[in-house]
C-alpha cells in the first residue's frame, strides 16, 4: 500500500497504487502514524503514476489537513499533471500551503532545504 524512507532529513512516503474507495481510510490511518513517530520531519508524499487518481488525491488531501494542525509541512511529487491539478484545487487554503511538485527529487531538496532554514 505505501512505502517510506527518510531521506536527508524528511520522510517521504511512496503510495505505488490507487487504494480504491475503501483503502482510503486505512492508508490515511497509515500515514498518520508515520507523520506522527518522524515529527517534526517535513513529509513528501509521491504518487507514482498508477497512484495518482481520485482515491490516492483524497487521501493526500486529507494528510495535508492533518499535516497542518500538527503543524508539519507536507509536499507531493507526481509525474500526473491531472493529479498536481486536483491537488492544487482541492488543498486546504486556511493553513500551510500543499507543494506540489513533478519531480521527487526536487520535492526532497525543497522540504531539505525548507527544513533547514
Amino acid at each position: 500500500m505505501l512505502s517510506h524512507a527518510l531521506e536527508r532529513g524528511v520522510l517521504v512516503i511512496t503510495v505505488p497504487s490507487d487504494p480504491g474507495i475503501d483503502g482510503r481510510a486505512p492508508l490515511l490511518e497509515k500515514i498518520d502514524d508515520l507523520v506522527r513517530a518522524h515529527r517534526p520531519a517535513p513529509v513528501v508524499i509521491v504518487l507514482d503514476e498508477p497512484a495518482a487518481q481520485g482515491a490516492a488525491v483524497s487521501v493526500v488531501l486529507r494528510a495535508h489537513r492533518l499535516c497542518g494542525r500538527l503543524g508539519v509541512p507536507l509536499s507531493v511529487a507526481t509525474r500526473s499533471a491531472p493529479a498536481r491539478r486536483l491537488l492544487e484545487a482541492g488543498a486546504d487554503t486556511s493553513g500551510p500551503r500543499l507543494v506540489v511538485h513533478a519531480r521527487a527529487d526536487a520535492a526532497v531538496t525543497a522540504a531539505a532545504f525548507t527544513a533547514a532554514a
